[in-house]
């Protein structure tokens, strides 16, 4: 985050923090990131599925016969090339 955003008491207070409160705050707001993340990636997943898999209004609470199996291979598709691109990233990370 830029410095020149922040309140300059927040500015103040963070160079007064011990190296262990800088290290908690930097794992904190690296986990938070994470977890943003992967709201993103499974709201891009829904959305996307959605999209492609229901094509009737649903009305009785669930899916119908022809969806459910749709939405089940979407989610496995999207899954499996997430995982690609992971393990080639890991890859190009160990080089």
């Amino acid at each position: 985050m830029d410095q020149a955003a922040l309140d300059p008491q927040v500015v103040e207070g963070l160079k007064n923090l011990s190296a262990k409160d800088k290290q908690d705050l930097n794992t904190f707001i690296q986990a938070e990131g994470q977890k943003a993340q992967i709201q993103s990636t499974i709201h891009s997943l829904t959305d996307t599925c959605f999209r492609k898999c229901i094509t009737s209004k649903i009305s009785a609470g669930k899916l119908d016969r022809y969806e459910e199996p749709c939405m089940q291979s979407c989610v496995d598709r999207f899954m499996d090339a997430n995982m690609v691109v992971i393990k080639h990233l890991e890859q190009m990370r160990s080089q």
